[in-house]
């Protein structure tokens, strides 16, 4: 079959690979063996759109109690490709300059000092098997471990002969907090405990396994200073944070004003994005509201006790039931801590009853939490960040914090009735500004005004791609984007290209063809979707088009371009309320997009 000439009308082409190598056109008699897939369904207010996914457990496992400690360590990584993200987001300040949020004053270290330091007996759980215990101190009565809630250190312990204890701040997952005076360099740290060990030599162990800490250098992560051991006890000596945790101040205010949550969330992503980047990867494990601090006008992680290794071979992991993503008693990954994230964020924002119980995994429907039904990106967000398969989460602090960027410029823009425009890394800009308003059929909702992909420089055919970028002859664009999946036969960016080329002039079987062959070497490809899309919309099929433009819009929340694009197909599809509501928040967030005024008008 390779090497005879193309049968199309009007085509020069020749067949290479099962395929023409100038339309792309698959021959009539022609048969390609592709690998078979499992498929995944995704159901939206316009119809259901059919997803690749691959087979193989993800691994759900849960957790009981209110916290929980596991020996079973594994790198657990997730299986989806990062190729997404492409660039991090500038967190320069807390909240992107967008909003001020309320900046507090620096607190007595001396007035934070428990009075009765005590464990109420509702918090107290056997660290081994989370079973509830009544006492203070004595040995689980369902395991046999032995356990102590009362402070081992007292007022003028001093330790390593440098750090004097003033008292008790909390107790935590792995013991009691005390905040103590550096005698040598005249400032307060805070002393945590590490892993409960039963001798001297445990103990060693156990400050020498951490000692990897001290490398760990952020503006928004607290400072490790030293390791001591005092008996068969050990200690991290941390930097002291005068400020409050979050938990603290949603406990006094309620639920956050979703902007300012925003704002905090999306300033510690930076403190993930660096610790993920560790060579090997680290993994916060356990992050809440309680581990993470406003001090004056920024934030910081400030409990380093639960921080692993992602591919430590043994050792305890650290969670809150509520917070733990499903899998991660098998072992913390960089998702299952992005997970955490989302869940905080969900506390943070919502009167979340239920989230260590009814709503362990999921998360209420808009019916129930108006937060989410008057910000639908936000609970896109949030579902995304929350998905049962590590595969279908955000995979990267970075693509996290860059749509929760976009979500806050929208929702700011939205309540000021001021653009916040920014650049996106994976759309172009709006078409219709972009020809200058040249297009005749501006008054019809149309696939020509839909923003283009952004070539992923990434990709190995990217500079080819880019090179000959000029030409908007189609049957031109035809032979560029053919002759760079001959170039580059694993270049996704260039089947994607070639498929676009091939939908536009209503080649559809082709197109397909070269998208499920995309779709077999990355399931999770988004723009596979997003090019399906056009194709149902050119074909005059607009609510299967938007079934699958609203797919992509839950893949990227923070996007503008998915939501034009549905709002584009909604209206064509005779969903005018709906659409509306899409066109004024992409044009009020950018007024760049004349496509969204024109909508509107």
């Amino acid at each position: 079959m390779d090497g005879q000439t193309c049968q199309q009308p009007g085509c020069t082409g020749t067949i290479e690979g099962g395929f023409c190598n100038v339309c792309g056109i698959e021959p009539a008699n022609g048969t390609t063996i592709l690998p078979q897939r499992t498929t995944r369904y995704v159901t939206s207010r316009f119809g259901t759109v059919a997803t690749a996914s691959v087979t193989g457990p993800t691994g759900t496992t849960g957790t009981a109690g209110s916290s929980f400690t596991s020996a079973k360590i594994g790198t657990g990584s997730s299986r989806r490709s990062t190729r997404s993200s492409r660039s991090g987001s500038s967190r320069r300040q807390l909240g992107l300059g967008l909003i001020q949020v309320p900046e507090l004053p620096p607190l007595d270290p001396a007035a934070v000092i428990m009075a009765e330091p005590a464990v109420p007996e509702n918090k107290r759980y056997c660290s081994n098997c989370n079973d509830r215990l009544k006492r203070e101190k004595g040995f689980c009565p369902k395991c046999g471990r032995p356990y102590n809630f009362t402070p081992t250190l007292q007022a003028g312990d001093v330790l390593a002969e440098q750090y004097e204890v003033v008292g008790c701040l909390a107790f935590g997952g792995l013991g009691w907090i005390y905040l103590a005076k550096d005698k040598v360099l005249s400032r307060w740290v805070v002393l945590k405990g590490l892993l409960n060990a039963q001798d001297e030599a445990g103990a060693a162990a156990a400050v020498a396994e951490r000692q990897f800490l001290a490398a760990v250098k952020h503006a928004n992560i607290v400072g490790v200073y030293n390791f001591v051991q005092r008996g068969t006890e050990g200690f991290i000596v941390m930097e002291y944070v005068g400020g409050k945790s979050l938990k603290a101040i949603r406990k006094e205010r309620g639920p956050l004003p979703v902007t300012e949550a925003i704002a905090y969330i999306h300033r510690i992503l930076g403190a993930f994005a660096y610790l993920h980047r560790q060579e090997p990867p680290l993994v916060y494990c356990d992050f809440k509201p309680d581990n993470f601090m406003l001090e004056g006008d920024d934030v910081k992680l400030i409990d380093m006790g639960g921080v692993r290794r992602v591919d430590d071979p043994g050792g305890d992991i650290y969670g809150t039931k509520g917070y733990s993503a499903p899998e991660a008693g098998d072992g913390p990954t960089i998702v299952s801590d992005l997970y955490t994230v989302a869940r905080t964020l969900a506390v943070l924002v919502c009167e979340f009853r239920g989230y260590q119980s009814a709503y362990e995994f999921t998360l209420p429907a808009p019916e129930e939490q108006p937060v989410f039904a008057q910000y639908e990106s936000l609970h896109r967000f949030l579902l995304k960040g929350t998905r049962e398969s590590p595969d279908e989460r955000f995979q990267t602090a970075d693509e996290m914090a860059e749509q929760l960027a976009g979500i806050l410029r929208e929702i700011v823009s939205t309540e000021q009735k001021a653009a916040h425009p920014t650049e996106s890394t994976l759309f172009g800009g709006d078409v219709m500004r972009l020809q200058n308003g040249s297009n005749g059929n501006t008054h019809q909702p149309g696939p020509e005004l839909i923003p283009g992909l952004k070539v992923d420089i990434e990709d190995k055919a990217a500079q080819f791609i880019l090179a000959n970028a000029s030409s908007t002859d189609p049957q031109e664009q035809l032979e560029i984007y053919t002759q760079a999946t001959m170039k580059f036969p694993k270049s996704a960016e260039a089947k994607l290209r070639l498929a676009k080329s091939l939908i536009e002039t209503g080649k559809y079987e082709a197109a397909e063809a070269r998208l499920f062959e995309v779709q077999v070497e990355d399931p999770w490809d988004w723009r596979v979707v997003w090019l399906r899309g056009i194709a149902h919309f050119r074909r005059g099929q607009p609510r299967d088009a938007a079934a699958h433009f609203d797919h992509v819009y839950s893949e990227h929340p923070g996007e503008l371009a998915p939501k034009l694009a549905l709002a584009l197909a909604a209206e064509a599809a005779g969903e005018i309320d709906y659409a509306t509501d899409l066109y004024n928040v992409v044009s009020v967030t950018d007024t760049n997009f004349t496509t969204a005024a024109f909508g509107l008008a």
